[in-house]
């Protein structure tokens, strides 16, 4: 059944700040923390999970790590590489959030994909698809980039930040209906919405 776009949009205004996890290169996590960078890089990949911009694990310094010792590995890339796995903490104000655990969310991403069908056939072009086991996500990536397009066009308010629940990876046991890899990742559209950077304590 499609779902529905909802009337409740009062709700899309997130009244708390979160911490999030961004896993990168020391270097980076370093140039951040002494003030030589103000900001960590967007990510503009075709394949990232929630569209452009830039990408921390809500509360979950481990996973963070996680990420960035694979990158380091070699097993999974990063933009711009890692040598030196890192967790840099971040102070985030969710703010005009397009969160995927509200229906009305999930209708309007939904709602960007009926489009985006109707804009490949009226060019007879070939939806992208998302890869194997979900881990690259060119169809999600150019759904969600679209949406946020389709709202300037139309004068609405621009999403902060785009929330994403996912459940990732084997089972934690026979039936379970937790995955591994579970994890809630925040996509930071507005540069604006990160307060700040801190050194994680173990």
């Amino acid at each position: 059944m499609k779902p529905k776009v909802s009337e409740w949009t009062n709700y899309e205004l997130q009244p708390a700040f979160i911490l999030g996890f961004h896993g990168c290169d020391a270097k980076v996590g370093e140039a951040i923390l002494r003030g030589k960078e103000q900001h960590l890089m967007p990510s503009d990949n075709d394949y990232d999970w929630l569209g452009s911009g830039v990408y921390f694990w809500e509360g979950n310094p481990a996973r963070a790590l996680q990420f960035a010792t694979e990158c380091a590995q070699g097993s999974i890339h990063s933009k711009g590489g890692i040598t030196t796995p890192f967790v840099l903490g971040t102070i985030i104000n969710l703010g005009h959030c397009l969160d995927l655990a509200d229906s009305s969310a999930i209708a309007q991403v939904h709602e960007s994909y009926r489009k985006l069908q109707d804009m490949m056939r009226d060019t007879n072009e070939k939806l992208p698809a998302n890869g194997k086991s979900l881990r690259a996500r060119r169809l999600d990536c150019l759904v969600f980039n679209l949406l946020h397009t389709f709202r300037r066009e139309k004068g609405l308010s621009p999403y902060d930040t785009v929330r994403g629940l996912f459940w990732e990876g084997e089972p934690i046991y026979p039936g379970a209906g937790v995955g591994e890899n579970n994890h809630i990742q925040i996509c930071v559209c507005n540069p604006a919405n990160i307060l700040g950077y801190f050194r994680p304590i173990q």
